[in-house]
């Protein structure tokens, strides 16, 4: 993981449901509060890349809402053996069917929590 321990030094990654249109928590607002706060973010595509990617240092932090385990179960892994910190959105103990995650290099991870915990 990298060692950047600032929000506003940091490259994010996050992504959109396809039910962007209708699903009340759709990552719009969050990826607005967190723009102002981060150095950048990219959008990927695909959230197992993008652990991977928080993983090894390219990306400090991550998140995203409605995802399927398949999408955080190998990556969470991944990140956490790598010395980073998984959990979701709120805080709490990642679990793989509640859909939401946040990934970082642990750092960073607090100040993401915050960010998201705006709206």
């Amino acid at each position: 993981v990298s060692d950047v321990d600032k929000l506003i030094d940091s490259l994010l990654a996050t992504g959109f449901p396809y039910t962007i249109k209708t699903e009340k928590i759709n990552n719009l607002s969050q990826f607005g509060n967190m723009s102002m706060r981060a150095q950048a973010i990219r959008r990927p595509g695909a959230a197992a890349l993008d652990l991977c990617y928080v993983a090894c240092g390219r990306l400090d932090g991550f998140w995203e809402y409605h995802l399927k385990p398949w999408d955080m179960a190998g990556g969470a892994l991944i990140v956490s053996e790598a010395g980073g910190k998984t959990t979701a959105c709120d805080g709490s103990d990642l679990d793989i069917y509640n859909q939401h995650m946040l990934a970082s290099n642990g750092e960073i991870h607090g100040a993401m929590q915050e960010v998201l915990e705006l709206d």
